[in-house]
């Protein structure tokens, strides 16, 4: 963990001149988009550990607001280490947790601001990606499309949000990697004591899951029913601050339930830490 910090710290210091998006949780769908104009630059630091192994990988993403309701993301990977055999997940809301180069368009369709801090809004992304690997889990690995959406309150206090989205993964070589239906649902908390105007910390906690139901692999178009896929939920805390322009994002992920496939590995947690800055 020493060595996965410390290289999560020498690639924070590629981030400059940016913006980060929203004021929300790491792993579940939320719903800020920027404002028009916005810039967004995001650098985090993502472990997942199984039984067996460990991978380390920095993820950047960059953000575009086109209009207040509607922003284009891309963010691209640097692997440190893969896992042999890595699980079926997107991981983060805002980025996948494998070697997938993503683009996506984020639209806020709905947007009801009922009283002073407080709205319901609803937001649908719809995303496409390439593999920087040849092979994931022993299966070729193709592009694939993403299509999700949350809907939420938002609060001065209380935050809450749900979603659901699914990706696609092509055909390649005669093999399909299965594709992913997947749930989140999160609630956060700001406490009184960090309601002060700047320069006074603001932090907020949420308690985040996320479910993933993933399909079997394809070989020559045959499900392969002795796929080590596996159907999780996943349960953890994360905690967001913000201090003048800049906001630092950290928080884990401990699985509660794995319905697990003979030969399939067990994982243990996931965590990871973002950096966004704002101008």
């Amino acid at each position: 963990m020493k060595t996965y910090f410390l290289i999560l710290g020498i690639g924070l210091l590629t981030l400059y001149q940016v913006e980060a998006q929203g004021h929300g949780p790491i792993y579940g769908l939320q719903t800020p988009t920027l404002a028009k104009g916005g810039i967004n630059m995001n650098v985090a630091g993502m472990s997942i550990a199984t039984e067996d192994e460990t991978s380390y990988m920095l993820r950047h993403t960059l953000f575009y607001g086109l209009t207040e309701d509607l922003q284009i993301t891309l963010t691209t990977p640097t692997i440190i280490e893969r896992l042999e055999k890595a699980p079926r997940t997107r991981g983060n809301n805002m980025m996948p947790a494998n070697g997938d180069i993503e683009a996506a368009l984020w639209y806020r369709f709905f947007s009801n601001a009922f009283g002073v801090g407080k709205r319901f809004e609803s937001t649908a992304i719809l995303g496409v990606s390439a593999p920087t690997e040849d092979i994931r889990g022993q299966v070729n690995v193709g592009n694939s499309i993403l299509g999700a959406i949350s809907t939420g309150y938002a609060s001065r206090t209380w935050y809450a949000w749900i979603g659901g989205g699914y990706q696609y993964y092509f055909e390649k070589n005669y093999e399909q990697l299965g594709d992913l239906p997947y749930a989140s649902a999160v609630v956060g908390y700001r406490p009184n004591i960090f309601m002060g105007d700047y320069p006074k910390p603001d932090w907020r906690i949420f308690i985040e899951s996320l479910a993933e139901f993933p399909g079997d692999n394809k070989y020559t178009g045959q499900a392969n029913f002795t796929d080590e896929r596996s159907k999780k939920v996943l349960v953890g805390p994360s905690f967001l601050g913000l201090y003048g322009a800049w906001g630092i994002s950290f928080g884990a992920l401990f699985p509660v339930v794995q319905d697990l496939t003979p030969g399939a590995v067990k994982e243990n947690y996931r965590v990871s830490l973002n950096l966004s800055y704002w101008l």
